[in-house]
């Protein structure tokens, strides 16, 4: 498994952190205006430029592609895929689950497909004719979904409970892929400890080794990933948000004790 240890780029992503720079790359710029948002220092935002920069750039983002998206929430990545021309299975957990963890009331929750195109992203008829809902438990991914050109999830698999049900997500979302296909996810990096985490309940943190142990797995099964992990080295890398959090600078935060931020993940199906 190729490692980098130089600054990330956003032009030509691996699995990598979210850092300053790449929100500074024309690819930031472009991807926000597909999600019609302006570009801000916020690492949720990152996470649907980075995934669909690397839809686009290993080749999955082209028309009669089929992907499917795990815990959709109300993102605009369903809309922004279909009018590409892509075929999208947008899935999330059914309504009672989602109320019970909260989702429902922060709105992070899609019980109709109808909501994913809220921000008119993508014609009406063209998204109607293309995107399909469904509920899904992550932690039960039902075996009929299967032969998709694509998959991915934008920070939701660390909420499945615990790492380990996180690392066996990253691998079942992988059997519902063809030979060759793409799975792009984003999770929790812990940055404060490569020993202490949070392991278990609603929110878990992946160490770095976590993330090196789950690379050197999936690439013993045949499938390819190239690994960077540096966090950055420009002035917001190293400012840590507190609570109330700031919406305009927050890459990394302080969460039950621990210094955390997102990282994304691209896997190549072994062919």
């Amino acid at each position: 498994m190729p490692i980098i240890s130089l600054p990330p780029s956003l032009h030509r992503p691996v699995s990598q952190v979210c850092t300053q720079a790449q929100f500074e790359e024309p690819a930031y710029g472009f991807w926000c205006r597909k999600i019609r948002e302006v570009p801000r220092l916020h690492r949720k935002q990152w996470e649907f430029c980075y995934i669909l920069q690397a839809l686009a750039t290993t080749g999955a983002l082209a028309p009669g592609n089929r992907g499917v998206g795990y815990g959709v929430g109300q993102e605009p990545l369903p809309a922004v895929l279909a009018s590409y021309g892509c075929e999208v299975l947008a899935t999330d957990l059914d309504v009672r689950t989602a109320e019970t963890m909260g989702w429902t009331a922060t709105q992070e929750h899609a019980s109709e497909k109808g909501a994913l195109n809220s921000r008119d992203i993508c014609d009406p008829e063209q998204f109607d004719q293309l995107v399909d809902f469904r509920v899904v438990d992550m932690n039960m991914i039902p075996s009929d979904i299967r032969d998709f050109d694509f998959t991915w999830s934008a920070c939701a698999l660390e909420h499945l409970g615990s790492l380990d049900h996180g690392r066996r997500f990253v691998e079942n979302t992988l059997k519902t892929l063809r030979p060759g296909g793409v799975a792009i996810h984003t999770t929790e990096l812990n940055c404060s400890s490569d020993s202490e985490t949070i392991s278990e309940g609603l929110t878990v943190l992946f160490r770095s080794r976590d993330i090196i142990e789950l690379c050197q797995l999936l690439e013993t099964q045949g499938h390819e990933m190239t690994l960077n992990l540096h966090r950055g080295n420009l002035p917001v890398d190293h400012y840590v948000d507190v609570p109330p959090y700031n919406a305009e600078k927050h890459l990394k935060l302080l969460l039950e004790g621990f210094v955390t931020t997102s990282v994304g993940l691209i896997i190549r199906k072994a062919s």
